[in-house]
């Protein structure tokens, strides 16, 4: 694709954002299921070979990975592996589970169309949804450890120094 091609898919996109500004705002989700027979969180990516490109909200045509769903599958499988990991540690039994993650996006930044829209994901939410016979109080202990411990989770909460080298 060359930047003609580009421009010709995203310029209907930003004229609709301009004139839709909630049309540019998609929530992005991935799931993982937990293994109950090992520390491991199975993220299904529905592809073998992940290749990035375009969301269909920026002009992709939705053959390609998505960075965004890619981030939440990232979060989702270090928040399962991690909790995995924690409730081994304590003791805590899960039979199995899944972990959800979803994210806010507004289009408008990553387009350009409006320089007030945020770049990047604004809200993100993580869940889990446990089969264990885990008290209120080992469930409060495993969320904290989780949140606490899982890379991904404190890279977003806490970011680091970012820079773009050449």
């Amino acid at each position: 694709m060359n930047l003609e091609q580009l421009r010709s898919i995203q310029a209907p996109l930003k004229d609709k954002y301009r004139q839709e500004p909630g049309a540019a705002v998609i929530t992005l989700r991935a799931a993982g299921d937990l293994d109950s027979d090992s520390i491991a969180c199975k993220v299904d990516t529905g592809r073998a070979l992940v290749e990035a490109g375009l969301h269909p909200a920026t002009g992709g045509d939705g053959s390609q990975a998505c960075s965004g769903d890619m981030l939440l599958e990232a979060l989702v499988a270090c928040a399962g592996v991690t909790l995995k990991a924690v409730a081994t540690s304590l003791g805590v039994a899960i039979r199995k589970g899944t972990v959800r993650a979803e994210g806010d996006l507004d289009f408008r930044g990553t387009l350009a169309v409006d320089k007030a829209a945020p770049v990047g994901f604004r809200d993100i939410r993580l869940s889990f949804d446990l089969d264990t016979d885990a008290t209120p109080e080992q469930l409060a202990t495993l969320y904290k450890l989780t949140e606490r411990y899982c890379v991904i989770y404190q890279t977003l909460k806490n970011p680091p120094s970012l820079a773009l080298r050449a």
